[in-house]
């Protein structure tokens, strides 16, 4: 059998598969069919010209030469009111980060002197926080231009990367986004217990910071020089159609929550099946994490790695609090701080208007929308978002603009 016969035959069967599959799951087969049709049709051309083997071998090739998520700092641990341990990672500004030979921390040259200047950074502490399905490493380029100029707080979220099991959710306690807001107070409380702090949350980072200024309103008044949302929202997650007609987005609304729990109660099976089919979800990974065309294919796949390491009874637990999450509230408590909005213009999961719905609330606020921009902008187009993130630091003084 020709190569092009059997590609076509591999995604009839993985159709053939995956739909008995939601039909067993009930009336989830039309939502998920709707969602995973678009992704099927866009790995078809694939499979019809690239062997399997030869995609095997270029996805071992990328995760091998991609220097992506390589970055490490000091660990360290904090512990949530729940007992659940999060792992956190702190970079500490380096004391001699001026340009020439063999100077320590001049590793990006020109480009890092341009972005900040030449003179000691202020004393603030920077804390990243990712979004749902990802892992602090989703900052990587952020990350590797701030590294030694000002001091950086990294942190997975509870049962995202290595951090541990929530245990709360572990004895079968709902999630909320409450709960992530605790979790990075018990974060900043044991890497930055003192001094002041700029704040940059993505997605569900985002969130969790709305949560934190929820609770902790003087903590934001006290001690916040700076907050960054990157393609988030404040609330009506439920309304979102994901590109989805009508009546798809209506059957994903309905049965997706009770199809999650169930896959999330099979832990062992849909992870087999998540690999068996690694194509498709690559393609659904694809279409909701970027806008554009030119991707490069590393960045991509490492998206892919960083999704594809949530364990399907995460991704159940987590999904229903993002349709409770409501903290438009607690966004006055921002008013007095500096604040970059930031998000693509083709984000499917959080769109352009729920950032515009929270610069309302924000009207100081700096509102940047990326053009052919999807939901991971910082890893689709980090220049533009590292560039966004030293204005505002040099904006508060945390980093000196170009000396003379």
């Amino acid at each position: 059998m020709s190569e092009t016969s059997a590609g076509a035959g591999d995604v009839a069967a993985t159709a053939a598969v995956a739909a008995a599959g939601w039909r067993r799951a009930g009336f989830a087969g039309a939502a998920i069919g709707v969602l995973a049709a678009g992704a099927a049709a866009g790995v078809a051309v694939e499979r019809l010209t690239v062997g399997r083997g030869m995609r095997k071998k270029a996805r071992l090739a990328l995760d091998a030469s991609g220097p992506y998520g390589s970055l490490r700092g000091q660990p360290g641990r904090a512990v949530a009111d729940d007992g659940t341990e999060l792992y956190y990672e702190v970079d500490e500004v380096e004391p001699d980060f001026a340009p020439g030979p063999g100077a320590k921390g001049s590793g990006t040259g020109p480009r890092r002197r341009r972005l900040f200047g030449r003179k000691a950074p202020g004393p603030v502490t920077v804390v990243f926080s990712h979004g749902y399905c990802l892992s602090q490493d989703s900052w990587h380029f952020q990350r590797a231009a701030l590294r030694g100029l000002v001091r950086t707080v990294h942190w997975d979220q509870r049962s995202h990367g290595r951090s541990g099991r929530g245990r709360d959710q572990a004895q079968g306690v709902p999630l909320g986004i409450d709960q992530l807001g605790r979790d990075l107070k018990a974060v900043i409380d044991a890497a930055a217990p003192e001094g002041p702090l700029v704040l940059v949350g993505h997605s569900m980072g985002g969130m969790t910071m709305m949560a934190l200024a929820d609770r902790h309103p003087e903590l934001i008044r006290d001690r916040v020089a700076a907050v960054a949302f990157v393609g988030t929202s404040s609330g009506k997650l439920g309304e979102v159609n994901f590109g989805l007609p009508v009546a798809g987005v209506n059957a994903v609304r309905r049965v997706l929550p009770g199809v999650l729990r169930a896959l999330g109660s099979q832990t062992e099976l849909v992870e087999r099946g998540r690999r068996a089919t690694a194509d498709l979800f690559a393609g659904l990974i694809k279409r909701y994490s970027f806008g554009s065309r030119d991707v490069d294919p590393a960045v991509s796949r490492f998206a892919e790695r960083l999704i594809e390491s949530t364990p399907i009874d995460v991704v159940a637990e987590f999904y229903p609090a993002f349709t409770e999450h409501d903290k438009s509230g607690a966004l006055p408590a921002f008013r007095d701080v500096p604040v970059l909005i930031l998000a693509g213009d083709k984000d499917l999961v959080t769109p352009g208007t729920h950032s515009e719905a929270i610069a309302d609330q924000l009207p100081d606020a700096e509102l940047v929308i990326v053009p052919d921009a999807g939901h991971l902008v910082m890893l689709e187009h980090p220049q533009t978002v590292t560039d966004r993130l030293a204005d505002l630091l040099v904006r508060i003084g945390a980093v000196p603009a170009e000396a003379p």
